[in-house]
């Protein structure tokens, strides 16, 4: 991709974003990804390419922090059972009877069918969460959905290569090894991001210039990522972690009010110029993927993939924090998929798996992405005011 490339996407986000002012009932990401499909058949597009390795580890941290740093400390406190539940025993339920599901009527294997459920199984509420606080005034519904959502990516992952390395006769299957690695690889991340977002919040002290501590949050972001992952263990929830860390920190010292200040400006221009140009490109790089042969298994999935997470939310908060069937419905229908199933089909690919119909897994997963990111979002706004009317 060339900085010709970026300046011209950067332009078309640009636009969108503009129009988009009042932040209701136009899902930004859905109107990007639908342009980037268009963009597609365009010849100067054609050199544009998204890899996993671009999604994981440039557009990713970003992402991840300013949405931890943004998230109020007060609503994760007040809904931390139930974000945590839903993000960890909520997710393994959903990928088990999601992917059973999908073995009863796709020609993959049982393994390859809980691949699937893997890949499908993330959230991305980018723009749904200010569409259900326009819509309804209801920020803890809002709350509960981009906590969950925050959290999961790192439980999703983890899944994945477990799910992946079994599909493909790697290793066997051990409850005991997975529970090991899965607590390893999430515990470890959120202590790195926990340490890295404490000591930055002591060191920006030294520094009373307010460019060089954005600075600082830079390094946070991406260190934190970084050294998680070379240590093997989750960067995606140590990224969260420094971000919530940090948010903690502040939000403890009114004498910080004017870093925070800086700090919100300058990663809302970077969250929504790395937005702009992710959506845009995923439209395009999903194209040559869309093909007629996998919409029916598409939609099929699509629905099995909303009857489940009802149903498993429903269990869930029935358990933890009893919620009405509007309530669930409503963070069941805002659970879109988005960049992180995208990386995760990337991921998929780029390994050429052996042993599992990868060409049909990713034809699949692609097209129930897209049917998410723009059935689930349009419809996000008229949904909410109907359920909590």
């Amino acid at each position: 991709m060339s900085i010709e490339h970026i300046v011209i996407l950067l332009f078309i986000g640009y636009i969108i974003f503009t129009i988009d002012t009042k932040k209701e009932n136009f899902p930004v990401p859905s109107v990007l990804i639908l342009l980037g499909i268009g963009l597609a058949f365009i010849p100067f597009f054609e050199s544009v390419k998204l890899t996993e390795n671009t999604i994981y580890h440039i557009f990713l941290p970003a992402v991840l922090f300013v949405s931890a740093y943004q998230f109020p400390i007060k609503d994760f406190r007040q809904n931390a059972n139930l974000i945590i539940s839903l993000a960890t025993i909520g997710i393994i339920l959903n990928v088990l009877l999601l992917g059973y599901l999908i073995s009863v009527i796709s020609p993959i294997s049982l393994a390859g069918a809980f691949v699937v459920a893997a890949i499908l199984t993330p959230t991305d509420p980018v723009s749904v969460v200010s569409i259900i606080k326009k819509a309804t005034g209801n920020e803890e519904v809002a709350s509960m959905v981009e906590g969950e959502s925050m959290v999961n990516d790192g439980t999703s992952i983890v899944l994945f290569t477990t799910l992946i390395a079994i599909a493909t006769r790697e290793k066997g299957f051990s409850f005991s090894a997975f529970l090991g690695d899965f607590l390893l690889i999430s515990l470890g991340g959120i202590a790195i991001g926990l340490f890295c977002g404490y000591l930055v919040s002591k060191i920006v002290h030294y520094s009373h210039y307010r460019n060089y501590q954005i600075m600082l949050s830079i390094i946070l972001a991406y260190g934190s990522f970084l050294i998680a992952e070379a240590l093997h263990v989750s960067g995606v929830l140590a990224t969260v972690a420094s971000g919530m860390m940090i948010s903690f920190e502040y939000g403890r010292a009114i004498k910080e009010d004017h870093f925070r200040e800086s700090l919100d400006g300058f990663w809302e221009i970077v969250e929504n110029s790395l937005l702009a140009i992710l959506f845009l490109v995923i439209g395009i790089e999903i194209t040559e993927y869309l093909s007629l042969n996998y919409w029916l298994y598409a939609i099929i999935i699509f629905l099995f993939m909303i009857f489940v997470r009802f149903v498993i939310t429903y269990a869930v908060t029935k358990v933890i924090a009893p919620l009405s069937w509007r309530y669930n419905l409503l963070i069941s229908w805002a659970g879109l998929k988005g960049s992180m199933s995208v990386f995760l089909v990337l991921t998929l690919y780029a390994k050429s798996a052996s042993g599992i119909n990868s060409d049909w897994i990713v034809g699949v997963s692609f097209t129930v992405i897209l049917l998410s990111l723009t059935i689930q979002s349009l419809s996000m706004a008229p949904i909410s005011r109907w359920l909590l009317k």
